[in-house]
């Protein structure tokens, strides 16, 4: 047989190959409480309910996407049902310990017989419900301490699911636990909801992604720089998994050695120059340059509204820098001295129709900071341009002209 042609077991092997790899946000999911990011108030109230033993049968998680729901309600059947302890433990088995039990592994990898994953998106009906819970909800666990039902995006079922579901989890069977999460909890019932235990989950600071990517590309090998990461988690707006996606997109695209440059240019960000560029034809009213800069944009084929996020953000930081100084802890991009040298050089120094907060004034006078200096300009530029209406304490009305 020609050496060229592809046998079943060929075939076999190469896709089993190819598909061993594992993506970041998968890999690298948090094994214990202590490694959830940015979610400290709840893993402490959970810890503390399991060790003083004052569980609840229904608990709601609730925020935006990729910022640990689902993980914490995972972490939370574990810990119900780890069999290295007599008891529940806020200290469940992690999948880096060889010696793990086989609950915890089976519930980490998705396959526990008694602890039940439901998607309510594609389980949205009534008969959904009465199948895949209310005909198993009796049934005692088979193995481990509580039959846990984990379901995920729970206001995607219908208004007579929910009403099927009342009951049951108002008084469900011992050993019975209900975890359901959402992203839009304004959809769940109010009969639900207050049947239910509620955790809300806010989104992630900037600085907290940033510094769990950091710990992944030291394990991983990536050889990354400060600003390059402080980008990606800019990127992930708060959701976890969205920077590690977008970190995996860009180690794709450069390899074991990443810049700013090939953060900005894998996921389509616009670089620290060329919003310094736009905020500095705005204050010298140069709306031919500031169009030259989304017209080359536009050419290369970037998403204007990703352009107008970071725009934004980057004004946002220009006018925290004003009134706190040189506040670093506090600003969210990663603008250089060299592009803060030449927006501070380049703004018109002469008479401005504005006016500026006097005590606002006197703290940018006093700082030694070059971007508060030059937002200091760019703040009355924009309070003259708008006729001296402030329209919030983070932005006036002509950034958000320009953002729409």
């Amino acid at each position: 047989m020609d050496g060229n042609v592809l046998t079943p077991f060929t075939i076999h092997h190469l896709l089993f190959t190819h598909m061993s790899y594992q993506v970041i946000a998968r890999k690298w999911r948090p094994q214990t409480f202590e490694e959830v990011t940015g979610q400290e108030p709840i893993t402490r109230t959970l810890k503390n309910a399991i060790e003083h033993e004052r569980l609840h049968h229904a608990y709601l998680f609730s925020g935006a996407r990729g910022v640990g729901k689902t993980t914490t309600a995972r972490l939370l059947a574990k810990a119900l049902n780890c069999h290295k302890s007599e008891k529940p433990t806020a200290t469940p088995c992690s999948m880096n310990d060889p010696t793990a039990c086989a609950s915890c592994s089976e519930i980490a990898e998705g396959r526990s017989i008694d602890v039940m994953e439901i998607d309510a998106a594609s389980n949205t009906g009534v008969d959904n419900v009465r199948d895949a819970i209310i005909g198993n909800v009796a049934i005692a666990p088979a193995r481990d301490r509580y039959k846990v039902f984990i379901i995920d995006e729970v206001h995607m079922l219908s208004g007579a699911a929910f009403n099927a579901l009342l009951k049951t989890l108002e008084e469900p069977p011992p050993r019975v636990v209900f975890i359901m999460a959402t992203t839009e909890i304004h959809k769940v019932p109010d009969t639900i909801l207050s049947r239910c235990q509620q955790f809300e989950f806010r989104t992630i600071a900037t600085a907290k992604i940033a510094e769990a990517l950091r710990r992944i590309a030291r394990e991983e090998k990536i050889d990354v720089d400060e600003d390059a990461l402080r980008e990606i988690a800019r990127a992930g707006e708060g959701s976890m998994r969205d920077a590690q996606s977008a970190f995996d997109q860009v180690i794709s695209f450069s390899g074991k050695k990443i810049k700013a440059e090939d953060v900005e240019t894998a996921l389509g960000l616009a670089g620290t120059e060329v919003l310094a560029r736009v905020v500095l034809a705005i204050a010298e009213q140069r709306a031919a340059e500031a169009l030259a800069v989304v017209d080359d944009l536009v050419m290369r084929g970037q998403d204007l509204r990703n352009f107008c996020r970071d725009l934004l953000a980057h004004l946002r930081d220009l006018l925290v820098a004003k009134v706190a100084g040189d506040a670093t802890g506090l600003l969210d991009s990663s603008a250089t001295e060299e592009s803060e040298d030449c927006c501070a050089s380049s703004l018109p120094t002469g008479n401005w129709s504005g006016e500026i907060d006097g005590d606002a004034q006197s703290r940018a006078a006093q700082s030694d900071s070059r971007t508060a200096r030059c937002a200091g300009r760019i703040y009355a530029y924009g309070q003259s341009a708008c006729g001296g209406r402030r329209q919030s304490s983070a932005c006036c009305g002509c950034w958000r002209r320009f953002a729409t």
